[in-house]
């Protein structure tokens, strides 16, 4: 093990048994501080860099056709994707998976400097390091020229590899609680593709770029018309064993896949009235029978040597094992259990506008803005209200993405505000649900002002907590990069910290990141469409940002800074089409 950056010993955290104790030691372990940080190998092995694609030797590869732009299914106006039945309900069928995969996990470019050439895609990541795999479960469907089964996204081949084959009527009962021609949609992460480059914090940044993928994915469906939600009742091992992540034989020597959720995706015209709750959860004995089919491929191996194993990554994630729990979904809005006819008047109102597909294409993460670019403070009120979950409606009736999260929310912004134009510079607070108002207060120095913005829209909870040029501070929390304070804002995420793993379990420790992530993938398409660009910060110094705001102990704690404003773009990189290489030359 590397002896970079020592940390203090903290042997009674470690010793404990108890889930939460070990998740919170792993969060405090991690932290960067002003004269350390966290344990890495401190520097990159560029000769062991991991292969950012997973492939499966021996599955059968069924490419999924190159749509361009103005091929059907065509976007939708960007707008209409945020209004539930404003986008037309597409079947599901060949096409329409792929244009899903397009926007949720696909190549959107490819960048080029000398001779070295690098991957982008839909779904952002850590260092652009991908640890994110994506699986479907498909039954049979009309028009879907698919086998029943388990198949593996390959992003750079555009295609679906055969993993698993599933009769038909055990897929068939497994999905009966859903909506007719439901499927499931799984992610897994691999954590050595993080802990490459970032050590011990790796697992952080894994479990944020879940949250990136699961808003990705959840913006895919709504192009589509279709709904998604997680199914956060299911157990880890449950997960592991639909996904064959605990296939040993499956894996070998190859770098393990750890798994992380399911989500049901369903189309809305298929919504009965006997449908109108499901439990967010899959029966068990189906799901073990499943395995015991027939499995196809061997996992590649990403890097021929490790190095440096990170043992306190295992231990985190062991930690943070989901077991199982039901949760029933709430009930389904009436909009989803009315005529088309209906559904098509709202179509014909949001049919226009940018559109979502030009939107996901040319999202990009920045790496320096211009320092200049200022925005309105109606863009800047438009981005916050995008955030807000409406944590007072039932799941299902939340504005979408957060309609796929099937909780209240964990996460609040501090936001470091330097170019907004009608808006004064200085520090303020999110509460994203307005019921946790007294609780955010009190776990911060009592001496802030709190004072609610007066130009913000209607009930939107937005404070002032004190004014002044905070843009070296942004700087120096944010381990000193100028991104965060070259911006129009910044702001770090802020979970409900301790309290929630205590009372909810430690599993839910990974979830806080995947919300962060989540918010994160929202505030990435937001910026795009307003003419700016966004990027995501894992390197902070923790505690020195709770003290900016007074926070001493582990009620609330910051897990992901973000930072928004006019990009500069590097001319010396070539931007090149995501799927020439596959396209047949002329």
């Amino acid at each position: 093990m590397s002896t970079e950056n020592p940390i203090p010993s903290a042997k009674s955290e470690a010793a404990s048994t108890d889930p939460a104790d070990r998740i919170i030691h792993y969060h405090i372990r991690t932290k960067h501080h002003f004269n350390r940080y966290a344990r890495s190998m401190g520097f990159l092995d560029w000769a062991n860099q991991p292969d950012p694609f997973r492939r499966f030797e021996g599955a059968q590869l069924i490419p999924l056709p190159l749509l361009k732009p103005d091929e059907e299914p065509l976007s939708p106006a960007y707008g209409a994707m945020y209004e539930q039945g404003a986008v037309p309900c597409q079947p599901v069928s060949v096409r329409t998976l792929s244009r899903f995969f397009e926007f949720a996990l696909a190549l959107s470019a490819w960048k080029k400097a000398g001779e070295s050439e690098w991957a982008l895609r839909s779904n952002p990541s850590s260092g652009n390091l991908h640890p994110t795999e994506g699986y479907v479960v498909i039954p049979k469907i009309d028009g879907l020229d698919l086998k029943p089964g388990l198949y593996h996204y390959a992003p750079k081949e555009h295609g679906l590899e055969w993993r698993a084959e599933f009769p038909a009527e055990h897929v068939a009962r497994l999905l009966a609680p859903f909506p007719a021609d439901a499927f499931l949609f799984g992610l897994t992460s691999i954590h050595w593709r993080e802990a490459w480059k970032y050590g011990e914090r790796a697992f952080r940044y894994y479990n944020h770029d879940v949250g990136h993928a699961i808003g990705s994915t959840r913006i895919a469906a709504a192009t589509l018309g279709w709904n998604m939600a997680l199914l956060d009742g299911v157990d880890e091992d449950t997960v592991a064993r639909l996904l064959g992540t605990d296939r040993k034989d499956d894996f070998g020597e190859a770098e393990p896949e750890h798994p992380d959720c399911l989500a049901v995706v369903w189309l809305s015209e298929n919504v009965k009235r006997e449908h109108s709750e499901m439990l967010l959860s899959l029966d068990t004995a189906i799901v073990k029978a499943l395995a015991c089919g027939i499995w196809h491929g061997k996992a590649n191996r990403l890097s021929l040597e490790h190095g440096v194993h990170w043992d306190i990554i295992d231990e985190a994630a062991n930690a943070s094992w989901k077991p199982q729990t039901d949760r029933p979904m709430s009930t389904l809005p009436a909009i989803m259990l009315t005529s088309s006819n209906t559904l098509h008047a709202s179509r014909e109102m949001n049919n226009v506008g940018l559109l979502a597909g030009q939107v996901i294409r040319q999202r990009r993460s920045a790496v320096s803005f211009d320092g200049k670019t200022s925005i309105s403070a109606s863009t800047f009120f438009h981005m916050m209200q995008r955030v807000m979950p409406c944590a007072e409606q039932p799941q299902l009736e939340r504005p979408m993405p957060w309609d796929v999260w099937p909780y209240d929310p964990a996460i609040h912004l501090l936001i470091f505000v330097h170019r907004v134009d009608g808006l004064a510079p200085g520090l303020y607070c999110l509460v994203r649900d307005s019921r946790r108002l007294s609780f955010v207060q009190q776990a911060m120095n009592p001496e802030m002002t709190w004072t609610i913005v007066p130009s913000c829209p209607d009930g939107l909870p937005l404070y002032s907590l004190m004014e002044g040029d905070a843009r070296k501070l942004a700087v120096q929390v944010s381990c000193h990069q100028d991104i965060a304070g070259d911006s129009a804002f910044s702001f770090g995420m802020l979970a409900e910290f301790e309290g929630t793993l205590r009372e909810r379990g430690a599993w839910w420790y990974p979830r806080m990141f995947w919300e962060a992530g989540l918010l994160g993938q929202v505030l990435y398409l937001e910026a795009e469409a307003a003419g700016v660009r966004a990027t995501g910060i894992g390197c902070f110094f923790d505690d020195p940002v709770h003290e900016i705001i007074g926070v001493k102990e582990l009620a609330i704690q910051t897990l992901y800074h973000f930072t928004i404003g006019g990009p500069v773009e590097d001319r010396r990189l070539q931007m090149l089409p995501p799927y020439d290489h596959l396209r047949p030359r002329s």
